[in-house]
This record gives structure tokens, sequence and C-alpha cells, in this order.
């Protein structure tokens, strides 16, 4: 005979399960369709890079306020869409002279532009860079004209990095981003991107660059050329494809003609240094320094240039004899 009682308490029981089952169920779906990280519209960090583009050209500002960092101090501006909220940097300097006198140097034909931001981003689309760089569109707000930049999620500047002494847990993958940065400093001369604050980094170690506006300048030589040690045979390949034309369609709006032209011919310089580099390379296997000795490998580089059988000119690669431990450090940077 069963125990009424009994029963009753197998039937509480299992309505307990079952309402921590319901309860539980639903805490997750209602987790899954309106958490912000599983919605693209609700996350603006889940927004495709047109997505961003848009946003920036569209959304409401609703607030504003300065940095308090730079030069420039450009603004911070809060957009919203009604679903996403979001923060850009808005810089709208362009201060143009004939001359200016600068900290520890003077500068002909000095330029402050936020215009070069935007040239800078469709460069950088150009050569495969675009991850490297945020979103940056021109707009118009509070009577100014200026570059909006897509407010990263970051940890830190590189200069903070420094100055803390941390170091980042991917030594590879953080020399080849700075290797792309030293080439695009140079392919731009930009003059400001030793400056530690405009160089960031993002929450799993990617390295962002920003601020361009004093850069795009209307020199042929490169700045610093000893900085080009490596450049990725994609990054080479998107050099050796841009053409002016290119340049021109993408960011004609924002370079003038001789601005386009120093892009062309540093880039054409810094193919032209990688190619050395890469002879050079192929002359240290073939002639085995480890174990030539310095004069006679000296004399080996002499033969083989004077002979033709590199194509290039004697002065480039004899500038690398100095000193000993330079042959061996580009063998080990190139190996």
């Amino acid at each position: 005979m069963r125990n009424p009682l009994f029963d009753r308490l197998r039937w509480e029981g299992q309505s307990m399960r079952s309402k921590r089952l319901y309860a539980a169920t639903t805490a997750l779906l209602v987790q899954f369709v309106f958490s912000p990280t599983v919605r693209s519209e609700e996350n603006p960090h889940l927004l495709s890079v047109e997505q961003q583009r848009d946003f920036l050209l569209n959304a409401e500002i609703i607030k504003s306020k300065r940095t308090g960092k730079g030069i420039t101090n450009p603004y911070t501006l809060t957009l919203s869409d009604g679903t996403i909220t979001h923060d850009a940097s808005f810089q709208s300097v362009n201060e143009r002279r004939n001359y200016k006198q600068l900290t520890g140097y003077s500068e002909i034909n000095f330029v402050d532009s936020y215009l070069y931001n935007l040239a800078a981003y469709e460069l950088a689309r150009l050569l495969g860079l675009e991850d490297m760089l945020p979103v940056t569109v021109e707009r118009k707000w509070d009577g100014k004209i200026g570059s909006l930049t897509w407010w990263l999620p970051v940890m830190m500047s590189e200069g903070e990095r420094t100055e803390k002494d941390i170091h980042p847990p991917d030594i590879r993958g953080w020399d080849n981003s700075m290797h792309k940065v030293r080439v695009f400093a140079e392919l731009i001369y930009d003059t400001d991107r030793n400056n530690p604050g405009n160089i960031l980094i993002g929450t799993d170690w990617e390295l962002y660059m920003v601020d361009f506006t004093r850069a795009f300048r209307l020199y042929h030589d490169l700045r610093n050329p000893d900085n080009l040690v490596r450049c990725g045979r994609e990054l080479l390949e998107k050099l050796r494809a841009l053409d002016s034309e290119k340049l021109c369609a993408e960011a004609g709006n924002y370079l003038t003609d001789l601005e386009i032209e120093g892009v062309m011919v540093r880039r054409d310089k810094i193919v032209a240094h990688f190619e050395k580099l890469r002879i050079a390379r192929k002359l240290v296997q073939r002639l085995e320094l480890s174990q030539v000795g310095k004069r006679g490998a000296t004399h080996a580089v002499e033969r083989v240039v004077e002979r033709g059988k590199t194509g290039v000119a004697v002065a480039p690669l004899l500038a690398l004899q100095g000193a000993w431990w330079r042959w061996m450090r580009l063998s080990r940077l190139l190996g």
C-alpha cells in the first residue's frame, strides 16, 4: 500500500528540481538573447569595418571632452545610434606654415593636419595593414571638419609598457609587428612616430598606430633607413604593387600631388633597400662568413659585385663590412 506522505514529498522534490531547471534554462536563454557579447549590433567591438565606418559617419554625437593629451589636445566624442554607444577621437588641426621652429629643430613647409590621419588609413588599407590602424573617417562637428577615429580597446601605450618594463608574451610576433610599424613610418615620413603615445597595445598584444598629423613630408629620402631591418613577404609585395593611381584614387582628397610623389619615391627606395638586403643575405650564405673571416669576406664581396653577378652598386654592400658583428647580425636577422 502506497504512503500518501511519501508520494507528496516525492512530487514536491520533482517540482523543485523542475523549477530550478526552468530557472537555469531561462537565465541562459536571456543571457544568450540579450548579452552584448553575442550580438554585434549591441557590442561595438564586434562590428565589421564597414559597420564602424557607417557608425562614425552617421551616429549622433551626444557628449564631448578634451583628452588632455598631445600637442593638439584632441576631443573624445561619444556617439550613439540608439543601440550602440561608443567613443571616437576627433582631430581638426590643420596648421600649415612655410617655416616653424620646433623643440630641438626647425622645419620648412611645416604641416600638422587631420587630413594625414585619413590618408594614412587609406594607404594602410592598400598595403594590407588596416588591422593596425583604427577606422577613420572625415566628419564635421561643432562647425569644424576633422578626422573621426574609432576608439580602440587597449591595455596601454608603448610608452607605458616601456616605463613599466613589461615584456610581450610573444616576442617574435611583437617584433614582426614593430617591423611593419617602422616600414610604414618610413613610407609616410612620419616625424612623430617615435612618440610612445602614438603606438597602442591591444588586449591581445596587437599593435595599433594612431595620430599621423605630422607625416607625409615632401622629402624623397628615407628618414631613418637603419630602422628597415625586416619586411614580410606579403607587405613587400603590396609595396611593389602600389602605384600613384591607386594611391590618388584612395587618398587623393587628403594628399597633394607632391605628397603622393614623396610616398612613391620613398616606396621605391624601401623596396630597393630590402632587395639589397636580400642579395646580401645570399652573399652571406654563399661566402660562409662564419668561416671566412672579415678580410677575406670583404674581398670576396668586392669581387662578386665587381664581376656584375648581383646587379647592385658596390657601395651599399661594402657599407656592411665596417664591423664583423654587423655581418653576423645581418645573417641572423635575415636567416
